[in-house]
């Protein structure tokens, strides 16, 4: 089984086929797929799409593009939201200063606002990281969220994972590990411990080749999958079961004893 961690079915380049495209996904052996909010709209279809399918679940939250135009509407709508049993996670959320489509000060105090609500929450966080290794870094360290959390296709170096690694986060690969320039991301994977590795596709963005400047979706982690056993010298059933193991260490909901009403009742690991 495959656990998709980083998806955005809700996307309007999906729409019409998602039927198609979740049956593709099933059939190429990705079974589990968490679908990730961006702001208030994005985060309630995340969660209506987790209650209509058993394989779907949801994270919440205000990605740093729209950090400039949430305010306690929005989080008090995102708390709502997080309270459902389906919801697995706080995200996504973070930095991004390639587009810079809210100012950096307001991106970094909705990051760390974040924080605080996912610790409310009782739920492990989503970072989304472009461009802006540095801050995040230091964010994390200053507020170290309580319940952990995701570093969503993992971008930055060796140096910084190892940081982020000791704070407790888990760090998810997606199909920019297939590319030939993705020397600094392969140099994380080879060396990070099994323990904190996820898979993602980010669909439909940064599809893996052969598929490169195509719609990603969620059948190519099956792709992304097979270059990680490759990388790490392992099978891809192996792959398949460390990654999804460590699914249910980072996303607590879904342990054994934590509280399961109204999810599905889907294999867990051994």
């Amino acid at each position: 089984m495959i656990w998709d961690v980083h998806a955005h079915l809700n996307d309007p380049r999906l729409a019409g086929e998602l039927e198609a495209v979740l049956a593709r996904a099933r059939a190429a052996g990705v079974e589990r797929i968490v679908n990730i909010g961006f702001d208030g709209d994005s985060s309630a279809a995340s969660v209506a799409l987790a209650e209509k399918y058993d394989f779907i679940y949801a994270a919440v939250g205000v990605h740093p593009h729209d950090a400039a135009g949430a305010g306690p509407q929005t989080w008090d709508r995102l708390r709502d939201l997080a309270r459902h049993p389906k919801v697995l996670a706080w995200g996504e959320i973070g930095l991004d200063y390639y587009r810079d489509l809210s100012p950096r000060d307001i991106q970094r105090r909705v990051f760390t606002e974040q924080i605080e609500m996912a610790d409310e929450a009782g739920l492990p966080i989503v970072i989304h990281d472009r461009d802006a290794h540095g801050d995040v870094l230091a964010v994390v360290c200053e507020r170290p969220p309580a319940h952990g959390g995701v570093f969503h296709s993992y971008s930055g170096s060796w140096e910084m994972a190892r940081e982020v690694l000791r704070l407790g986060f888990y760090l998810s690969f997606s199909g920019p590990i297939t590319y030939r320039n993705a020397r600094q991301a392969l140099e994380v994977l080879a060396k990070a411990p099994a323990d904190r590795l996820l898979l993602e596709t980010d669909c439909p963005y940064l599809p893996p080749e052969p598929h490169r400047g195509k719609r990603n979706e969620p059948a190519y982690a099956a792709l992304t999958a097979a270059k990680m056993a490759e990388l790490r010298n392992v099978s891809l059933e192996e792959i398949s079961r460390i990654t999804t193991e460590n699914v249910y260490r980072v996303f607590t909901r879904l342990q054994p004893g934590e509280t399961d009403a109204g999810m599905d009742s889907g294999i867990k690991p051994e």
